[in-house]
């Protein structure tokens, strides 16, 4: 595939994961903020939460699902989405919260969190997977949404910088688990550092 044929091909996709913002703005919503989450799964560390809002002409091509995309392509999309956003904003809820309210409702607080923390009102928001009673706004959960709606797809890759950078500060207090490569998760590294070390304060004791 030629480097245009590429480009070209990536452009068809953003206007695929446009369809659920396109439907809204052409409802009169002009503010559609995208929610997700990242940090369920680990043992140690925060769920993050981020909250952002795309303007109607976002043309930034390549924005997909976090998960699907490499370390540095992560990197270049949180600059250019983070300049072009009308809005973004982030929610987290930490270890010991998890451990107390459960990982599900701490994602869920996380996200609210997120939502009201944004400098400008949303007319709609859509989530991925989730939908939150807690949330006084019209909502949309979408099912694998990080990978059918751009703006779910903008706030995954938002949420994975900012958590995957903390981790990395964190490896520094707390030498020893791994935290540099693996994030909080349980790798085989991050156990060999649990089984020397024990737990240490940002672990998520009810996971372990």
């Amino acid at each position: 595939m030629t480097r245009s044929e590429r480009i070209e091909k990536q452009k068809q996709h953003l206007e695929e994961m446009l369809s659920y913002e396109r439907k809204l703005w052409e409802a009169g919503k002009a503010l559609v903020a995208g929610v997700d989450e990242v940090g369920r799964g680990p043992l140690a560390g925060p769920v993050v939460t981020a909250a952002v809002i795309l303007p109607q002409n976002f043309d930034v091509i390549g924005v997909d699902d976090s998960k699907k995309l490499s370390p540095k392509k992560r990197e270049e999309l949180f600059d250019a989405i983070m300049e072009r956003a009308v809005a973004v904003s982030i929610g987290r809820s930490e270890p010991d919260e998890i451990d107390r309210i459960n990982i599900l409702e701490a994602t869920k607080k996380a996200m609210i969190m997120a939502v009201n923390g944004l400098p400008r009102r949303p007319d709609h928001v859509l989530i991925d997977a989730l939908t939150l009673k807690g949330l006084d706004l019209p909502q949309t959960g979408i099912v694998h949404g990080d990978a059918l709606s751009v703006s779910i797809a903008a706030a995954s890759i938002i949420a994975k910088v900012t958590r995957d950078r903390e981790m990395v500060r964190m490896a520094e207090i707390w030498p020893g688990y791994a935290f540099e490569s693996n994030k909080g998760y349980g790798t085989a590294a991050h156990y060999e550092g649990l089984a020397a070390l024990g737990p240490c304060p940002i672990h998520r004791r009810t996971f372990l």
